[in-house]
């Protein structure tokens, strides 16, 4: 069985990251989805937590029957990058390919000899957390930029005041 892992922090969960996930399942058997930062929660840039972030991935993965060939594990940040694929590996099943869009993760795996490959990005300048993040906060339409079910559990964790109030909490630093 060729398993795989997909990086990634999904601050939230979008339609780009999806298609990442079928991506990398034509080319594995099973899906590893690792969500980095795990540690890190209530911060613009990391305002969901670990827990709500597998959530959203599950709902999404088990309405497209997808959950079959998948496992979602968080993984934490460490001080130093070099000791961060080692951590990994000690979390994750043994894998021998590794799927990833951030150049930093690519080339950690790779220094390890491991097959690391960039997922082709499907409209990146719609399909970033970032943007999404961003509208949730102006009040414009998002919900269509994540699958549905993170829409509706993005609504169910009142995630819009959350952001404004991480915002407001890191102006006022």
């Amino acid at each position: 069985m060729k398993t795989g892992i997909f990086v990634g922090r999904f601050q939230p969960f979008h339609k780009g990251h999806f298609e990442a996930v079928k991506y990398a399942l034509r080319h594995v058997d099973r899906l590893v989805i690792v969500v980095g930062s795990a540690q890190k929660s209530h911060e613009p840039n990391n305002p969901f937590t670990a827990g709500e972030r597998i959530e959203m991935i599950w709902r999404t993965l088990k309405r497209s029957k997808l959950l079959n060939r998948v496992l979602i594990i968080p993984v934490p940040d460490v001080e130093n990058h070099s000791l961060w694929v080692p951590l990994v590996d000690s979390l994750v099943p043994k894998y021998s390919i590794v799927f990833s869009n951030d150049p930093l993760t690519l080339e950690l795996f790779r220094e390890r000899g491991i097959d690391a490959r960039e997922v082709p990005l499907k409209n990146r300048e719609v399909y970033m957390a970032t943007e999404i993040r961003r509208r949730i906060v102006s009040g414009e339409k998002w919900e269509h930029l994540v699958p549905e079910e993170v829409a509706k559990f993005l609504k169910e964790i009142k995630c819009e005041s959350r952001l404004r109030m991480v915002a407001l909490y890191e102006d006022r630093k």
